[in-house]
């Protein structure tokens, strides 16, 4: 999709240096670029080899702005923005916009006379979608796909192939879940009986519930709450390979890297980051803003405070006090 510098500047709110009129139809990093593409930069020094690349402008923040502005113009044009990155990613949901799929119902998919599918819904091969669910508009059923029983699904929704998203479950508007995903099984509950020693199934019938805006990675699982509910905030990214144990509460805008494991009944409050392969043990809390590093740990029962402070190790602590026991450590060990 062709479109002048000038109005992708004014969809980003950007300021055009240079020739407006040049067209851009695609996105690329700086190596791969080619005539056709817009490519970002985030500092000085990226700037160079960006000006230098076969690209036809470059996002660039107000850096950009130096005394040989017009040396730099005369070769390709700029589009300032105060972030380039999310610049950058809003340029190419309009260059690149995702693939037209149409409405429709594949006749090897099987969908019960009692389920509601509103307008332009599209329900690829061999999906079965269960007794009395709902799928809003304007969304994608991927192929393989099971939706159970009783189950809503928001409008603008990306349900990729082969997820399975169990009885009762609730996901919001533009939520996007990728291949291999299980949303709402049973959580890991059980009571061991000290007589028999044998341990007894604890009941799992809460629900699942998923806010506005979420995007969960593939091969993800979530459970539902075992007696209440798990609940996962508008607009939490939640990464491949990733578990969240039953009645767990995520807040909104919380990101959670791969391969990442939280026990039941955690409180992750909103604006929380997670590096990958964190673990973090059944009612423990974090607090808003919190950064964990990867391979973080978090004991049960813990609460870790403290907006925009990283915390690393385990158990988790934040990353001065960390790199100073580390060093203390490194000490002792030469002597």
């Amino acid at each position: 999709m062709k479109r002048s510098l000038l109005s992708v500047a004014q969809a980003l709110q950007a300021q055009v240096v240079g020739d407006g009129a040049v067209e851009v139809s695609g996105i690329a990093s700086i190596s791969q670029a080619t005539p056709a593409d817009l490519v970002f930069v985030e500092d000085e020094k990226s700037l160079r080899a960006a000006l230098g690349s076969r690209a036809a402008a470059v996002i660039a923040g107000e850096f950009a702005r130096a005394t040989d502005a017009k040396e730099k113009t005369d070769r390709k044009p700029l589009l300032i923005c105060k972030h380039p990155r999310l610049g950058f990613a809003r340029a190419a949901q309009l260059l690149c916009p995702a693939p037209e799929r149409h409405a429709g119902t594949h006749p090897t998919a099987v969908v019960h006379a009692s389920a509601r599918l509103g307008g332009n819904v599209s329900v690829a091969e061999r999906a079965v979608i269960g007794e009395n669910a709902e799928v809003g508009n304007q969304t994608w059923i991927g192929a393989g796909t099971v939706i159970g029983a009783g189950v809503h699904v928001g409008s603008d929704c990306e349900i990729y192939p082969n997820v399975t998203i169990y009885p009762g479950a609730r996901l919001g508007d533009r939520v996007i879940v990728h291949a291999g995903a299980v949303l709402g099984a049973d959580g890991f509950g059980y009571v061991r009986d000290p007589d028999s020693a044998r341990y007894e199934k604890f009941p799992q019938v809460g629900r699942l519930e998923i806010g506005d805006d979420v995007e969960i990675g593939a091969n993800s699982t979530i459970d539902r709450g075992a007696l209440e509910v798990t609940r996962i905030g508008r607009g939490a990214k939640i990464d491949n390979l990733v578990h969240i144990g039953h009645n767990c509460q995520i807040g909104e805008d919380v990101v959670i890297a791969a391969q990442t494991g939280l026990s039941g009944s955690i409180v992750i409050e909103k604006n929380v980051v997670l590096g990958g392969q964190v673990g973090i043990g059944e009612h423990a809390r974090l607090e808003e803003g919190v950064m964990l590093g990867g391979q973080g740990g978090v004991l049960p029962n813990k609460v870790l405070r403290g907006k925009g402070v990283a915390f690393w190790g385990t158990p988790a602590r934040p990353v001065r006090e960390y790199l100073k026991q580390l060093a203390a450590l490194a000490r002792l060990a030469k002597k």
